[in-house]
């Protein structure tokens, strides 16, 4: 696997594996028919977004690293009750 594949599928940089993956698999099911799968694909957007701008904040905050460890994630929807997106 060459370096960008491996930072992709690492989760401390990567927090929207498992929407990436499962709307790949819905395509695979679908036979690729993009237009059946447009509620997984909103749901990768809402992810995107939302990791975004926490990104961005904590930059501005001057936070390191930009994006929390996939452990302070699991933290943060524990105290919120699970995924915002």
């Amino acid at each position: 696997m060459n370096k960008s594949a491996r930072k992709l599928r690492n989760e401390d940089s990567n927090p929207c594996i498992e929407e990436s993956d499962a709307s790949q698999k819905c395509l695979d099911a679908n036979n690729y028919d993009k237009s059946m799968c447009s509620a997984y694909f909103q749901r990768y957007k809402n992810c995107r977004k939302y990791w975004h701008n926490i990104m961005v904040q904590r930059r501005r905050d001057g936070v390191t690293p930009d994006m929390p460890s996939a452990a302070e994630r699991e933290q943060v929807f524990a105290g919120i009750g699970g995924k915002p997106y």
